[in-house]
């Protein structure tokens, strides 16, 4: 029996240091998109699919992403009484149910395998889902939803994946496949950042995953890897052949919000399409391009 998706990890405790001077005295996943910060997307997107329960993975320093969550009765009432139903109704929106989200501290920066072991209690044996706010993906069905569709109809684990330049291989998780339908990939192993003479695809992990409870055992070991970190690819690969494992080419546009230009372009690409904003967007751009 396939168990439903229910909880969903976000790793948060990374420093931010390629949006410094910006991230000194908050977190990279608190820099707004037009008007969301980056945690909300993830959020958002986590919810859409049916997802009740979430688990923030932070660090010191990172205590206003979980105030960020909680509610703000007086600034609510200030609204309230100005009548300012539509930045109410925006705030309110942003709100997590009593219980329903848990933080655990990452006390050393060992890397996303680590990130995720310290979310061990809140996984329990439950599968999860694990999205990095660095990632948003704009999508009629959202990413971590069509990730789910096909958990619900394989068990196992779901990764969703890009491909990127063969010469860009070593900044990524890659795939080595099996069957391929040009949507769903059946993996057969996985290489954390491998050079490109050395990829056995080009086939790279975004930061969208679904997984078993089972990953856990080998993460508990804390065996580092690529960069002296313990990494989840690694943890992923000895699942391989125990249980299904698939990547899927997900539908959806990705930014990559982890860099200055990525950031940029998810900025124009969400606010052209806002009705309050897509016009006046339009027509400033005219004037620097």
């Amino acid at each position: 029996m396939i168990k439903p998706l229910r909880k969903a990890v976000l790793p948060v405790g990374g420093l931010g240091t390629r949006f410094l001077p910006a991230t000194k005295a908050m977190p990279k996943e608190m820099l707004p998109v037009v008007d969301k910060p980056l945690i909300q997307y993830a959020i958002d997107e986590a919810r859409a699919a049916g997802i009740e329960e979430f688990c923030l993975v932070t660090a010191r320093g990172k205590d206003n992403l979980i105030d960020y969550f909680d509610a703000a009765p007086e600034l609510e009432k200030t609204l309230q009484d100005r009548g300012k139903t539509s930045t109410l109704a925006a705030l309110e929106a942003s709100a997590i149910s009593a219980g329903s989200m848990v933080a655990v501290r990452q006390n050393m920066p060992l890397g996303l395998g680590h990130a995720i072991w310290c979310a061990r209690s809140f996984i329990g044996n439950d599968p999860f889902a694990i999205l990095l706010p660095d990632d948003i993906v704009k999508s009629d069905r959202s990413c971590i939803g069509q990730l789910a569709d096909i958990y619900h109809q394989t068990g196992g684990n779901v990764v969703a994946v890009n491909e990127v330049p063969q010469h860009l291989t070593n900044q990524y998780g890659i795939l080595e496949t099996g069957k391929d339908d040009g949507k769903l990939v059946e993996v057969k192993g996985l290489v954390e950042k491998p050079a490109p003479a050395d990829a056995p695809s080009n086939l790279s992990i975004i930061g969208r995953y679904v997984l078993t409870a089972d990953v856990l055992e080998p993460l508990s070991q804390l065996k580092t890897g690529v960069g002296g970190e313990v990494q989840l690819t690694d943890a992923m690969a000895q699942l391989i052949g125990k249980q299904p494992f698939h990547g899927l080419r997900y539908e959806g546009t990705r930014f990559d919000c982890g860099s200055k230009v990525g950031f940029l372009e998810a900025q124009i690409a969400m606010s052209i399409e806002r009705s309050d904003l897509g016009d006046d967007v339009r027509a400033f751009l005219k004037k620097y391009i």
